[in-house]
């Protein structure tokens, strides 16, 4: 895979759209992130201070101004967390996320893009976010920070992965727990091409351990839909072989063997409080973003 700049990563688009949908102000304070913090199955709390008196040093542009209009008085209204949350986005580089049949973007640049946007919006919104990527082993970590240089950090550091090898998901979210003791956030992207007992089992372990847990499954437009005909060379992304296949005899099962593995991770997520949000590489990943924090709005 070519190595890409940092910049190539946040699409321009994607600025647009968090700043035309005010992403970035109400609709993330009160809607996503509050919506974590609030949430009973989360452990994170918040405290909302309606208003309360306008003093020196704040901002004026905070000011209530149809409170003003009814008591000729100066009120803001604040948001109070009293918890900030802090986000770990978590980059699987395994080979296979490498893998696109006819889309312009890889499971792996699919997965950068959205965890751009995810920093972009943390960040902004000033709460900590860090960065680990991995393989069989972390390949490399950033701390949670919310300096705004954070999100150049975390781009750069993207920029520079290659999904190459195998990768051991499972073992490797154990290890980011035993490495992160605070309550966070916790992002996953990956393909999820593996064995998926260990992985729903490191889940659950993490959810025990009070993290909250996205799971962005990331697969490729065509791992979803199969659009192949004749035959064709299907390879196993756990031992690597390849078999020849006829692609109209085998489509029918699997599509359904599909839907039963995404079909068991949103059980199993939906069991221990996660979220599993399915996706594929022809969706435009803005507005993946967008509809799925629509839809955890309107949860809580």
């Amino acid at each position: 895979m070519m190595n890409r700049t940092a910049e190539a990563y946040l699409k321009p688009e994607v600025i647009r759209t968090v700043s035309r949908l005010d992403l970035r102000a109400r609709f993330i304070v009160e809607g996503f992130l509050s919506g974590l913090h609030a949430s009973p199955f989360h452990g994170f709390s918040v405290e909302f201070s309606e208003h309360r008196r306008y003093t020196q040093g704040d901002d004026p542009k905070d000011i209530d101004w149809l409170v003003y209009a009814k008591t000729d008085r100066y009120y803001i209204k604040k948001y109070q967390a009293e918890t900030n949350i802090t986000g770990y986005l978590l980059m699987d580089l395994s080979e296979s996320m490498a893998y696109t049949f006819r889309q312009e973007l890889t499971k792996f640049e699919y997965s950068v893009c959205l965890a751009a946007a995810l920093a972009y919006l943390m960040v902004h919104q000033q709460d900590p976010v860090g960065l680990m990527t991995f393989d069989e082993r972390i390949r490399a970590s950033l701390p949670a920070k919310s300096k705004r240089s954070q999100l150049a950090n975390i781009l750069a550091l993207l920029a520079k992965a290659q999904p190459t090898g195998p990768t051991e998901i499972a073992q490797n979210l154990r290890r980011f727990a035993s490495m992160v003791k605070q309550k966070s956030l916790v992002m996953l992207f990956s393909d999820l091409l593996t064995d998926p007992q260990p992985v729903i089992d490191a889940i659950r372990m993490l959810r025990f351990a009070g993290h909250d847990v996205i799971v962005f499954h990331v697969l490729d437009e065509a791992e979803v839909y199969f659009p192949f005909d004749g035959m064709c060379d299907l390879k196993d992304p756990e031992s690597g072989e390849t078999m020849l296949v006829d692609a109209a005899g085998i489509r029918s099962e699997y599509r359904e063997a599909l839907d039963e593995l995404r079909g068991r991770y949103r059980r199993e997520c939906l069991a221990t409080g996660a979220d599993f949000v399915p996706l594929d590489t022809s969706m435009r990943f803005d507005k993946a973003l967008v509809e799925y924090l629509s839809q955890r709005k309107a949860r809580f």
